[in-house]
């Protein structure tokens, strides 16, 4: 169970003992004021700091008031006996306070009364003029405890929010990868089996060595959701020099991405599985096979990427097709990753074939 002393911390206490010297200052000064203005104008001192000491018990007792406003909030789901404990407690502060200003008023007599101050008559008088401001001040310590409290539960819930909203993404994006990776496994391992099938043993074994090594790299940096556009350049010449061995002289590439857009950050695997599907929609299934153009450019602060190749156009019903499993997943980790800021624009291409455009916002690594 909380105590009073563990549920406020050093940090709180140091607000707390900030908002009483202040308020009572503020009570001191316009008590003397008052004095003076009323042709008082007896030695001021006493009186100002018997009204500023005669504060501290409230001062002292605010963190057992915040206990008891935490314990028995009266917010939400008021009931009698969180009321009861708050009436008990505000007694007894009351009661405990006023006795302390009446013992100080006894001391000092700082109202400079011909007649020194006794105990009944002070501590009943002076309680009298003083409940009002004593409930004042106890429903304006519960006021701030809940109001706090509600803003530092908020703050809280954001930031667990955002922390389960990015574990999501994460896990989004591992389940997205793994999904991409036994895609590329099982186009590279028919083409290595249509190899063998057709005793092009060599270009079998270039193919998959070439697996393997472009596999041993994606391994490195399969942790990261985003690469630098290099590595990603990079990775997907490893993935054209396995289909250069599968399709030979059927195939043309050309990637022109300038040298200082390199180092912008783009989504891992975002390159190869364009490539990917425009070798397979467009140069796979012609007999004279064709060209793949990919290309990068800035324009506004984004990344534009695209890629071409010039085989058959779209269907005419493209656009109510849906589209493969690399698309798709790209579109996915772009939404992840980018949100409204990012866009996947599949288009025909004038005179024919294919273009595939990413935007992306320009953040470098």
């Amino acid at each position: 169970m909380t105590t009073a002393h563990s549920s406020v911390s050093p940090t709180r206490w140091r607000w707390i003992a900030a908002a009483w010297t202040a308020g009572g200052l503020f009570d001191a000064s316009q008590t003397v004021l008052i004095m003076h203005a009323e042709g008082r104008h007896h030695a001021w001192l006493p009186l100002f700091a018997t009204e500023l000491a005669s504060w501290l018990p409230w001062a002292l007792v605010t963190p057992l008031i915040i206990h008891l406003a935490r314990r028995h909030p009266i917010v939400r789901g008021m009931s009698v006996r969180a009321v009861s404990v708050h009436l008990v407690a505000f007694a007894v502060v009351s009661a405990v306070a006023e006795t302390w200003s009446t013992v100080l008023q006894m001391l000092f007599n700082p109202w400079n009364n011909r007649q020194w101050p006794t105990f009944v008559d002070t501590w009943t008088t002076s309680l009298t003029f003083q409940v009002l401001t004593f409930l004042i001040v106890y429903a304006l310590i519960l006021t701030v405890t809940y109001v706090v409290d509600a803003r530092e539960s908020m703050a809280r819930q954001l930031t667990e929010t955002a922390r389960l909203n990015e574990e999501l993404s994460k896990a989004q994006l591992a389940a997205l990868r793994r999904q991409m990776e036994p895609h590329f496994m099982y186009n590279t391992l028919n083409s290595i089996a249509g190899l063998v099938r057709d005793q092009r043993n060599d270009a079998a074994v270039s193919m998959i060595v070439g697996l393997s090594e472009f596999l041993r790299r994606f391994s490195q940096d399969s942790h990261r959701s985003q690469v630098a556009l290099q590595e990603e350049v990079e990775y997907l010449q490893r993935y054209l020099d396995i289909q250069k061995v599968r399709f030979g002289e059927r195939l043309q590439v050309s990637v022109d991405i300038p040298a200082e857009l390199l180092r912008a950050q783009v989504p891992n695997l975002l390159l190869q599985p364009l490539v990917e599907n425009a070798i397979k929609h467009g140069i796979a299934k012609r007999v004279a096979g064709g060209t793949v153009r990919v290309a990068g450019a800035c324009h506004n602060g984004n990344l534009c990427l695209s890629v071409y190749n010039d085989g058959p156009s779209l269907p005419a019903d493209w656009q109510a097709t849906q589209t493969g499993v690399g698309i798709g997943n790209l579109r996915t980790r772009l939404q992840i990753l980018h949100g409204n800021e990012s866009e996947l624009r599949l288009r025909p291409a004038n005179p024919g074939g294919v273009e595939v455009v990413v935007t992306l916002p320009f953040r470098e690594t």
